[in-house]
């Protein structure tokens, strides 16, 4: 990796072996930062804070190499990446201002891609794992990460069945709690369709019998103008000596008529005379035929009114117009058949929910048994990881175990609390030596010991997962002497099937890397490309007699440092 203005570190180069990487230097030196570094190439939060003061920006660029034919290969050549020697080319920028962008292979990606790449290129454990540890809920999913397709599977099932029954359950709560105000509404829906049904409204009729009523206030009015139009078309038989258009019309016709025969231009004027005088004498015939059949007729009239003021009275409640109201009719139709369907659902909901309580105790005892059996595999295998961590009489544990609840279900002839994970309480257990009760590890252990069960948890998980590189970060705080050994003697050992990086300040630990890097600042207080260094030989004696005594050059610490490298020597 490269690193430039992150924290402390200005611009450094950090060279990881193959096998096992010890990063070791004084507290302050930027350790961390070589964690955050890999953090932010793996698609972790981009914080402005670690931008370094004075830079515009702070760069992280790394060069993976992959197996051929990795899944995590496979998907960055997806999303266009190119390798490079067939390495992966990673990198990830961080503004002073929050931006951030991220470069796989040579082309821009989302940085969701760099964390989806993260999962099966590097298994980060840390501080913050060995805390979150101490949780019961962390410890349950632990153990369920440990299983594997023995729990996930069984857990799979019983999820999808407890998301069912809490659907069920709550459609029935608020079927049955919401009662009083569905039967209210229920009331509501019949009376507003009985009064409907009660009018028998018509679409479109509030529009007709508006015209209507219109036509017959004005009747009289209607009949004189249309009496009056008439005759001036066609003439009035009590005014014989009246000129009227069809006359006049006529005239004209026939005047053009005797010559038409001169001029095809002045033919066809006679022609549309002619229509004119047709059109005329329809329109004169409906006229007369409009003044004949029109009837002021006032009980008609108020046979309308009346009609429209019930009509009016529905479209105030139900809807602007008689279209509105009969929409609001079907609608209420529908919804007062599913409000009487009630009682009819409650019982169906009833049976859906135990059934579905049956389904899911069942399912819960699935995943209980399951959960046992791989809490007896885990912890053997953390308590054989102990007796190589300097303590061989300890035991690690399982408490798995079931609350009372009467509003639970039935699981293992028992009544019991139940959630989304299934019924069951995981908690860690220790007996630090024979004789000593199995007790919570957040009790049970000194704060050496806690950091011994964690790592050995740890190291249980890195031969569960599947991928090529894990990185611990000082999980061998508060262990010193043969403990620390140990320790570092078990990274050494899983290093040899993986490449392992471990942030250090024991020299006991280091002593074991097949490299060991020293970060070291400058008089400035910054690390340098020249502050990042691979030590070997006397340089590497002098780093570890410095982490042993405090002191460099003190002859016993040079001593120690010189036998714990040979110790580490002969492990090879």
């Amino acid at each position: 990796m490269r690193i430039r203005s992150l924290g402390v570190i200005d611009d450094a180069v950090v060279e990881l072996s193959p096998g096992f990487t010890a990063v070791t230097g004084e507290t302050g030196a930027g350790k961390t930062m070589v964690v955050t570094s890999l953090g932010l190439l793996l698609g972790g939060r981009a914080d402005p804070a670690l931008v370094r003061i004075g830079a515009g920006k702070a760069v992280v660029e790394g060069r993976i190499a992959l197996a051929a034919g990795a899944s995590a290969l496979v998907r960055a050549e997806e999303a266009g990446a190119e390798l490079d020697d067939g390495a992966l080319l990673v990198s990830r920028t961080v503004s002073a201002e929050g931006r951030s962008r991220a470069h796989l292979g040579g082309r821009s990606v989302p940085v969701g891609l760099l964390a989806e790449l993260a999962d099966e290129l590097v298994a980060v454990h840390g501080q913050t794992d060995q805390q979150g540890l101490l949780k019961l809920s962390r410890q349950r999913q632990a153990l369920d990460r440990y299983a594997g397709e023995a729990v996930s599977g069984p857990l799979a099932a019983y999820t999808e069945a407890y998301r069912r029954l809490r659907a069920v359950a709550a459609e029935l709560d608020e079927i049955v709690t919401r009662a009083r105000e569905r039967a209210q509404e229920a009331d509501l829906l019949r009376y507003g369709l009985d009064e409907i049904a009660a009018v028998e409204p018509r679409a479109g009729e509030d529009t007709e019998l508006a015209e209507e009523a219109e036509r017959l206030g004005h009747a009289e009015a209607l009949a004189g103008a249309a009496t009056a139009a008439h005759a001036a078309l066609a003439g009035n038989p009590e005014d014989p000596e009246g000129i009227d258009a069809a006359t006049l019309v006529a005239g004209a016709h026939r005047a053009l008529e005797a010559v038409r025969a001169h001029d095809p231009a002045l033919a066809a004027l006679t022609d549309r005379i002619g229509e004119i005088g047709i059109l005329l004498a329809d329109v004169a015939g409906e006229l007369a035929g409009y003044a004949s059949d029109l009837d002021a007729d006032p009980l008609r009239l108020a046979a309308v009114e009346e009609r429209r003021a019930a009509l009016t009275a529905l479209t105030r409640k139900y809807g602007e117009d008689i279209g509105a109201v009969l929409a609001w009719g079907e609608q209420g139709a529908a919804r007062l058949t599913e409000l009487d369907g009630d009682d009819e659902r409650i019982g169906e909901l009833t049976a859906e929910r135990d059934a579905l309580g049956i389904e899911l105790g069942a399912l819960a005892e699935a995943l209980t048994k399951a959960r046992i059996e791989a809490a007896e595999r885990f912890a053997a295998a953390v308590t054989a990881e102990l007796a190589s961590l300097a303590m061989p009489h300890a035991r690690v544990s399982f408490d798995i175990r079931q609350t009372e609840d009467p509003d639970g279900i039935e699981a293992g002839g028992r009544t019991v609390a139940y959630g989304p994970t299934g019924v069951d309480e995981v908690e860690l257990l220790l007996a630090p030596h024979p004789g000593a009760p199995p007790r919570p590890i957040a009790k049970g252990a000194s704060g050496g010991e806690l950091s011994r069960v964690m790592l050995a948890v740890e190291v249980v998980f890195a031969g569960t997962d599947p991928v090529p590189t894990y990185l611990f970060d000082e999980v061998d705080a508060g262990v010193g002497g043969k403990a620390a050994v140990e320790i570092g003697r078990r990274l050494a050992k899983l290093a040899r099937t993986a490449q392992v990086v471990v942030v250090t300040h024991l020299p006991q630990v280091a002593a074991f890397a097949d490299r060991q890097l020293l970060v070291e600042k400058t008089n400035d207080g910054s690390v340098t490309r020249s502050g990042v260094k691979v030590l070997e030989g006397e340089d590497r004696v002098r780093e570890l007699s410095r982490m042993l005594a405090g002191q460099e050059d003190s002859e016993a610490a040079r001593a120690h440092a010189e036998e714990l490298l040979a110790t580490a020597r002969a492990e090879d």
